[in-house]
């Protein structure tokens, strides 16, 4: 095995293990955190609210950390893998999604995340329900990019 091969491994295990871990992050928050929370706390929402906003309190930075360095990983890829047209095309797919990603990520993050914290009990639920569907999106973006690294990486 040569120092190249090394260095290609490398660069494709923290890009893929990047997009996993943002993905799988998601996933376990969307499917079992909130879920359980919500079905532990349903009869204190102000309990629910707090716990809720704690979780998510901090993220910014990690999250950033991880998009940046998907989108470094990326092209460093593209390059070490020597990528052919299918491998450019599927990784500047991979990067198109994770900006998408990333955009939609700014916008829950500095707008509607904000507006949840300061939101009348009465006006929860709807911001609850906005927050999701992002998230959601989040999941199907990073997915997608996930997916077509691997793909990418597969037909190398």
């Amino acid at each position: 095995m040569e120092l190249a091969d090394v260095v290609t491994a490398a660069v494709a295990v923290a890009h893929v293990g990047l997009a996993a871990a943002w993905l799988g992050s998601m996933l376990y928050g969307l499917l079992i955190v909130q879920p359980r929370l919500a079905r532990l706390l349903s009869a204190d929402d102000e309990l629910l609210e707090e716990l809720l906003t704690r979780l998510g309190a901090g993220n910014r930075r990690p999250v950033l950390a991880i998009i940046v360095g998907l989108l470094v990983t990326a092209p460093l890829l593209a390059v070490a893998v020597d990528a052919d047209g299918a491998q450019v095309a599927l990784l500047a797919a991979d990067g198109a999604l994770v900006l998408a990603a990333g955009g939609t990520f700014a916008r829950v993050s500095w707008r509607l995340w904000p507006r949840r914290v300061f939101a009348l009990p009465s006006e929860r639920p709807a911001h609850r329900a906005a927050l999701r569907r992002h998230a959601l999106f989040m999941v199907a973006l990073v997915g997608g990019a996930f997916t077509a690294a691997v793909t990418a990486l597969a037909i190398s």
